[in-house]
């Protein structure tokens, strides 16, 4: 049945209507990992604004772009212009390397490729009371997602996770950053450290379940691109646009979320008041608002939300949200261009912090701090931030994640230590419980 609806080539879109959510999505996450490609987004029911589709899947591809760094966004942009259609897919870390004069020389045991986009067969949205089906043939699709199990085994075979950096290597390298700093190289970076698995045999789908579970985020997805695997459990918003109008949410300010109600209100308190978090978030606020201002009219860049705490399962976090509006016919690849990679995985000045980056750290990103999300053929997008997520090659048995944190001169490395630890405890809760 699948085969037939894959090949017929006009779509259709019908919608049906579905009484319990939980357990269609649950159907919706299992049917899709019979595809080699596809890509789950998930908003958790967060009303976060401006709130996105509830749930999108897009599985099977009409045509696809794979491609490195050096013509990437030159060839993406051809590729949008052939068709008006529905796109999914990522934008690389190192595709910094054809907007600035950059280069990559870190091993990368994932081996996304820097760009991938695919035009998908079948596209599914799912909304409280219903499945807006988008396929060849949609009461096909139905069917067959209907007589799926929503039933999964959330049992996760255990993984050895072992670390990049020793403590006294990690501090050692801050200490370092701290001295380009007070030299005026720059005045913020964000360094990121990985965590790795090697011989790990796990189950993609069940453990994104698990992590969903344990940390669910309003901008998440599971994203195949055959042996390639993205678990991402990401609270942060890279770049959306609806019609003329383009926002980037970029986080910056970091705390603990504990079960004490009265302890954990108070961590909320002391973010919102940190003069270090502030100071960090208005410098990636400031460097938003000059990428956008690159492709938006005169005077139509605004902060619409400063320092806006928003509480998440795991931590606290300090949110800013930045729009403008687009100047006319304004390509998608020029604001990729004038945007990318986010200021909040980067730093400032943008180009000196990703050289220091490129030296200190000892993995290649890859599709970490890279983005996620999709085009529809109307032009409009969506795209999050890559992190607290878990990034696995079933064909090396390789799994990554990999966790950061703003560096200034008045960071203190062993708190910055301990943030990094705060991050990745969804991902080995995940990981290392039976």
């Amino acid at each position: 049945m699948i085969e037939n609806i894959l090949n017929n080539t006009s779509l259709t879109i019908r919608t049906f209507t579905i009484s319990d959510f939980k357990e269609v999505k649950e159907k919706v996450l299992n049917w899709a990992q019979r595809f080699n490609t596809f890509c789950f987004l998930d908003n958790h029911q967060y009303q976060i604004e401006p709130h996105s589709m509830e749930c999108l899947l897009a599985a099977g591809v009409k045509r696809q772009l794979k491609t490195q760094a050096g013509d990437a966004l030159n060839q993406l942009q051809q590729f949008i212009d052939e068709k008006k259609s529905w796109l999914f897919g990522h934008l690389g870390y190192d595709l910094k390397n054809e907007i600035e004069k950059l280069s990559s020389a870190n091993p990368d045991n994932i081996q996304f490729p820097d760009l991938f986009f695919f035009e998908p067969e079948v596209i599914i949205r799912l909304k409280e009371n219903e499945m807006i089906i988008e396929a060849g043939n949609p009461s096909a699709v139905f069917a067959a997602v209907s007589v799926i199990s929503p039933e999964s085994d959330m049992r996760v075979s255990r993984v050895n996770i072992q670390s990049r950096f020793s403590q006294e290597e990690y501090i050692s390298v801050i200490n370092k950053l701290k001295q380009h700093i007070l030299r005026g190289d720059c005045y913020e970076i964000n360094f990121c450290q990985e965590f790795f698995a090697v011989d790990a045999a796990i189950n993609p789908v069940e453990v994104y379940k698990k992590l969903s579970t344990v940390s669910p985020n309003p901008l998440s997805a599971l994203y195949r691109m055959n042996d390639q695997w993205l678990l991402c459990a990401s609270p942060e918003r890279f770049i959306k646009k609806q019609g003329n109008k383009i926002l980037s949410q970029p986080i910056k300010g970091t705390s603990k979320r504990v079960a004490d109600n009265k302890e954990d209100e108070k961590n909320k308190t002391e973010l919102r008041n940190s003069a270090k978090d502030r100071s960090e978030n208005v410098m990636v606020v400031d460097l938003v608002r000059n990428d956008l201002a690159k492709v938006c009219g005169e005077g139509t860049v605004k902060v619409d939300e400063l320092y806006g705490i928003y509480s998440f399962p795991q931590v606290h976090q300090m949110i800013s949200t930045v729009s403008g509006e687009l100047k006319n016919d304004m390509p998608f690849t020029e604001i990729i261009k004038a945007t990318f990679p986010m200021g909040s995985m980067t730093g400032a000045p943008k180009k000196r912090v990703m050289e220091l980056i490129e030296e200190y750290e000892q993995t290649k990103r890859g599709i970490f701090s890279g983005a996620v999300g999709y085009i529809s053929p109307d032009g409009d997008f969506d795209f999050n931030v890559v992190i607290r997520s878990i990034i696995y090659n079933a064909g090396f048995k390789y799994l990554s994640f990999q966790a950061g944190s703003a560096i200034t001169f008045y960071s203190n490395p062993e708190k910055e230590w301990e943030e990094c630890l705060m991050k990745t405890e969804a991902m080995k809760k995940v990981l290392e419980e039976k």
